[in-house]
C-alpha cells in the first residue's frame, strides 16, 4: 500500500529579524516549488525572553507589509449574533463605549514614541492597564496607523474628533445622504472645538454595489452625491462571492465611472 504523501512546510518565528528579510524570505518560499505550508508563531512579544522584545505581531506586520497605508479601523461592536455564540462579551452599550474608549486611547499609547523602547509605556486604565509595555518593531507610520473610528451619537463623534483620523459611513443598504451630511457636520464642529485641524481628516462613505446595471448606475450617481457633500473616500461594497467577475463588472461599471466623474 503506498504511502500517504508527507506536507512539508517551514516556519518563521517572526521575533529578531527584519522585515525586507520576512518578506524575502517567504517570496523566495514561494519560488521554490518545494513547500505545501508556511507558518510562524503568534506572539506579541519576543518569548525567547523574560520580557519584551521585538515581535512581529498582526498588526505591526500588516503596517509594514502595506508600507505603512495601513488603517486601522474600530468600532465598539454590536452584533450579538457574533458574541453570543462565541460566548464573546457583549456588555450594555455603556460599558462597551467604555471599553472602546479605553481601546483606542491604550492602542494609541502603544503606537506613541515611548512604546518604541524600553522601559516602555505605562498607562493607568480600568480596562487594558499598559505597565512596561513595548510595541516593538514600531509602525512605519509616525504615530501609527490612521485610526478609523465608528462613532454615531454624541459621546462617539466627539471621541472619533479627538482620537480618530476618520469616520465610516456604516454599511446600510441605502443611500442616506442626510444621515452622513450630518454626521460630517457634527465631526467638523466637534473638531473645532477642540482646535483640531480638519485637513486629512477622512469621511468615509460605503456604498452598495447592487446586482443589476441600473444598481450600479445609482452607485456611480450616489458616489459623486456623496462627494459633493464631503466624502473623501468612496469604498464600493460588493459580495464577495461574485469573485474576479464580480470585481471586474464593479470596476468597469462603478470604479471607473467614477473616478471620470470625480477626478
Amino acid at each position: 500500500m503506498p504511502q500517504p504523501r508527507i506536507s512539508i512546510g517551514f516556519k518563521t518565528s517572526p521575533q529578531n529579524v527584519d522585515w525586507p528579510t520576512l518578506d524575502a524570505t517567504w517570496a523566495r518560499a514561494g519560488e521554490l516549488g518545494v513547500f505545501d505550508s508556511a507558518w510562524l508563531n503568534d506572539h506579541i512579544t519576543n518569548p525567547a525572553v523574560e520580557r519584551g522584545g521585538p515581535s512581529w505581531e498582526s498588526l505591526t506586520l500588516l503596517d509594514h507589509q502595506t508600507g505603512g497605508r495601513f488603517v486601522l479601523g474600530l468600532g465598539a461592536g454590536w452584533h450579538e449574533g457574533e458574541h453570543l455564540p462565541f460566548g464573546i462579551p457583549l456588555p450594555p452599550i455603556q460599558e462597551r463605549f467604555d471599553r472602546f474608549e479605553s481601546a483606542v486611547g491604550v492602542i494609541r499609547a502603544l503606537f506613541s514614541d515611548e512604546a518604541a523602547h524600553e522601559p516602555g509605556v505605562v498607562r493607568a486604565d480600568p480596562f487594558y492597564p499598559l505597565d512596561g509595555a513595548t510595541n516593538l518593531p514600531p509602525p512605519l507610520t509616525p504615530g501609527g496607523p490612521p485610526m478609523w473610528l465608528g462613532g454615531q451619537k454624541k459621546r462617539g463623534l466627539a471621541l472619533v474628533a479627538r482620537e480618530g483620523n476618520g469616520w465610516m459611513l456604516p454599511a446600510i443598504p441605502r443611500f442616506d445622504y442626510d444621515y452622513f451630511a450630518d454626521k460630517h457636520d457634527r465631526i467638523l464642529a466637534d473638531l473645532a472645538a477642540i482646535g483640531r485641524d480638519p485637513a486629512g481628516f477622512a469621511f468615509a462613505a460605503q456604498l452598495p454595489t447592487g446586482a443589476t446595471a441600473e444598481e450600479r448606475a445609482a452607485a456611480v450617481e450616489a458616489g459623486v452625491r456623496f462627494a459633493e457633500i464631503g466624502a473623501t473616500h468612496v469604498i464600493l461594497g460588493m459580495p464577495a462571492g461574485l469573485g474576479p467577475a464580480g470585481i471586474e463588472t464593479v470596476a468597469a461599471e462603478i470604479a471607473v465611472p467614477l473616478r471620470e466623474r470625480l477626478g
